[in-house]
């Protein structure tokens, strides 16, 4: 498969006929990504925040995929190029697995899936779920990879394993201990909680010991799973957070400088200003004048 990705991605190759497609667009500006595909390869597409719009055939097939969602597609009668449009402050984690390797891997228990059997081996598959939070678990692990680039290839394979794992687990009780810092479902909807809070009183913000105690974590499993879910600290996402609102505020045109400040939590104009420069390089005024 000959890569000829463009815009803001990385193409990881793990091995012949398996690849990992990160994507992260940190920006305030929509951006685009292609990447050829050829028919042979079945695609895990993973939208961890924001939202991408996939387009296949020359734009007339258009798939939008959400937060938290996820779509795997596979049509052996013809190739589905990825042409991406990728929104402001997106994630996005692609898996692409040949067939043949695929078969190698789940052929031993293809009962678990569904796909493989003999009466569907040649049929297209268009499936669209959510991502369950152990998946997210390793979805953010791959996005947010810092260790050594020697190992990088060895850690994304098995992060690719462990996300097809979890994909096609039909399990009830699924196997949850993929995280050394989230050893369980609960303790994941309860990072997912203090986002939550986070974001509902950006204005008045607890400490971090007020809310690991209101959601029933440690301070150390909240700071260290925060960190490893999120791709930050809790203060670094509600400051991200407060940014991205004010900017938001800016954009309408409701309101002047000072009103958007006080709207998210500053008490004089200019500790908002200068938290603003830092943030997009610009003063609000010049943000709105330059629009």
């Amino acid at each position: 498969m000959e890569n000829i990705a463009k815009g803001a991605g990385e193409v990881t190759i793990i091995e012949d006929g398996f690849h990992v497609i990160r994507l992260k667009n940190d920006s305030a500006e929509k951006t685009t990504f292609s990447h050829h595909v050829d028919s042979s390869f079945l695609q895990f597409h993973y939208c961890l925040k924001g939202s991408v719009q996939l387009a296949f055939n020359e734009g007339s097939y258009k798939l939008d995929l959400k937060e938290q969602n996820s779509y795997l597609l596979y049509n052996p009668s013809r190739d589905l190029p990825m042409d991406l449009s990728i929104a402001p402050n997106t994630w996005f984690i692609s898996v692409l697995v040949s067939i043949k390797k695929f078969h190698s891997l789940f052929s031993p228990d293809a009962q678990h899936v569904s796909f493989l059997s003999a009466d569907n081996k040649d049929k297209k598959y268009y499936v669209d779920g959510k991502i369950s939070p152990s998946m997210a678990v390793a979805l953010h692990q791959l996005m947010n990879y810092n260790l050594n680039d020697t190992i990088k290839q060895l850690y994304f394979k098995g992060k690719s394993y462990e996300l097809l794992s979890l994909y096609f687990n039909t399990e009830e009780e699924a196997n949850l201990e993929a995280c050394p810092f989230l050893a369980d479902e609960e303790n994941m909807r309860k990072i997912k909680r203090a986002k939550e809070i986070v974001i509902e009183r950006m204005i008045d913000l607890p400490s971090l010991q007020e809310l690991s105690i209101e959601i029933g974590l440690s301070l150390k499993k909240l700071k260290e799973g925060f960190k490893e879910v999120y791709g930050d600290t809790v203060f670094g996402f509600a400051l991200s957070h407060k940014m991205d609102y004010a900017r938001q505020l800016l954009d309408s045109g409701q309101h002047n400088v000072n009103e958007v400040g006080l709207k998210v939590g500053y008490s004089t104009g200019s500790h908002f200003i200068s938290a603003f420069k830092k943030k997009y390089g610009t003063t609000p005024k010049r943000y709105i004048s330059g629009k």
